[in-house]
């Protein structure tokens, strides 16, 4: 079972009634009544809508396509988050990803509450104009729900910036008038993107790790080194040293941070295995990640799968089954394909000590607890993958501002972010017990809580 928001904010909230520095002024009973006011709050969602979109096909046939959009919380701002497309969408799981959403804005002090969306297809066996008509049909049914400044779609798996252009034009249309170029991100440059978008949570994921185990390692390695805590050793076991790399899954997010880390001159990265839906590929010496990119952009996305494909790739690699790039022996695994690669049936066979969440709830929570306690430092979505949300929020800006930032202002404005969040979460993670995912929820519900606690919302 993926990583349950639900679970690790009533945790989180724990450790806080024990803390009196958090909200001093609220003590005894009150403190009781106002804790449990927050975890009602936090756990469940403000809406759930439901539709069965009705679809016409080019060949004629009718279907109905089971749809969701979920707004968790919406304290901070807008709710904010990406519509997937994927035949394993459902509402626990959107549910979950909403919480997540939320948690993860907060922790980022992204001004966005947290939102999901999903509809139940496999992109791969509908058209382009198949997929055209689903994209507008969301719109048309949760028009009354979306906007500027209510719920702010973006992409997720199997959206990109095309479904994006076509449902901000449906929202334009159905809502003549209103303000419309904020009302999704993720969009296509020329119809009021940002530049960076697509690349900005590979680049996110990559640097959350090389910031802990370059930057921060190299400043704070006296308190590393004056501590028994287990992830500090782990950090410094690793750092200083060339790196072995595998990333799974090679699309968006994953084929940006292999890009990311081939390029690295901060760390002695050598990315030596990636995957996909179909295969592994493994070299020892390292992989020629842009030749890798080159190819899968000519072949719909997938990587070679044979010699004869190998070769036409420039790529020296030993052909592994796609599960594989789990099990080998790395000293970072980056996981950027789908939740739950990582389980209580396989967890005992993961070698890597560093592992980085790419993609949302990657690693169940009974492999987590095994890792953890094992010291394994896991960097989790809710800090690892945010640069997609941040640079959605920076294309809302130059959206309501009609004024656009360079490429290098978006990347620089999107790493500050990041670095803020991992200077206010790397100091207590690695001077407490709890895991790095923890730390980061606790940091996350502390500022949801005291935001709450301010607008009297916990009587």
């Amino acid at each position: 079972m993926a990583i349950k928001t639900e679970a690790i904010v009533q945790h989180s909230l724990d450790a806080l009634l024990e803390d009196e520095t958090f909200l001093p002024t609220v003590k005894g009973d009150a403190r009781k009544q106002a804790f449990t006011s927050l975890a009602a709050i936090l756990s469940t969602p403000n809406h759930i809508h439901k539709a069965f979109l009705r679809i016409g096909l080019e060949d004629k046939k009718i279907v109905r396509v089971p749809a969701f959009r979920v707004q968790h919380n919406n304290t901070l701002g807008p709710y904010k988050g990406g519509i997937r497309f994927h035949e394993s969408v459902k509402e626990e799981e959107v549910t979950n990803l909403a919480a997540l959403m939320t948690l993860k804005n907060a922790l980022h002090e992204v001004p966005f509450g947290g939102g999901k969306g999903g509809v139940v297809i496999n992109p791969r066996d509908f058209s382009e104009k198949d997929l055209h008509k689903i994209a507008v049909k969301y719109v048309h049914y949760f028009s009354d729900v979306l906007g500027t400044d209510k719920d702010i779609p973006a992409p997720d798996m199997g959206t990109g910036e095309r479904e994006m252009d076509w449902m901000m034009a449906e929202y334009k249309s159905i809502k003549p008038g209103e303000p419309y170029r904020g009302s999704f991100t993720g969009k296509s440059v020329v119809n009021g993107g940002s530049l960076g978008r697509r690349e900005a949570t590979g680049k996110g994921v990559y640097f959350t790790f090389r910031y802990l185990l370059h930057d921060f390692v190299k400043e704070q390695y006296q308190l590393l080194s004056n501590t028994d805590n287990r992830f500090a050793k782990t950090a410094l076991n690793t750092a200083n040293r060339p790196l072995k790399i595998a990333v799974q899954g090679f699309g968006n997010v994953g084929s940006i941070a292999a890009l990311e880390a081939y390029q690295c001159t901060y760390l002695q990265n050598k990315v030596v295995a990636v995957s996909d839906r179909h295969v592994t590929l493994y070299n020892s010496e390292g992989l020629n990640i842009p030749g890798l990119i080159d190819f899968t952009s000519q072949q719909h996305g997938d990587l070679p799968i044979t010699e004869k494909q190998l070769e036409k790739a420039g790529v020296k690699a030993d052909i592994l089954h796609r599960e594989e790039v789990l099990y080998l022996d790395v000293d970072a695994l980056f996981l950027a394909a789908l939740e739950d690669q990582i389980h209580e049936d396989n967890v005992e066979q993961i070698k890597a000590p560093v592992i980085v969440e790419g993609a949302n709830a990657p690693v169940t929570s009974e492999a987590d607890n095994v890792l953890s306690d094992n010291g394994v430092i896991i960097i989790p979505d809710i800090l690892a993958n945010a640069g997609g949300v941040i640079v959605s929020y920076l294309e809302w800006l130059q959206g309501r501002e009609t004024q656009f930032y360079t490429e290098e202002q978006v990347f620089k404005l999107l790493y500050d972010k990041m670095q803020k969040t991992m200077d206010s979460i790397l100091p207590p993670f690695f001077n407490d017990p709890y895991p790095l995912r923890q730390n980061c929820y606790i940091h996350a519900v502390m500022k949801l809580s005291t935001i709450l606690y301010r607008h009297g919302k916990l009587y």
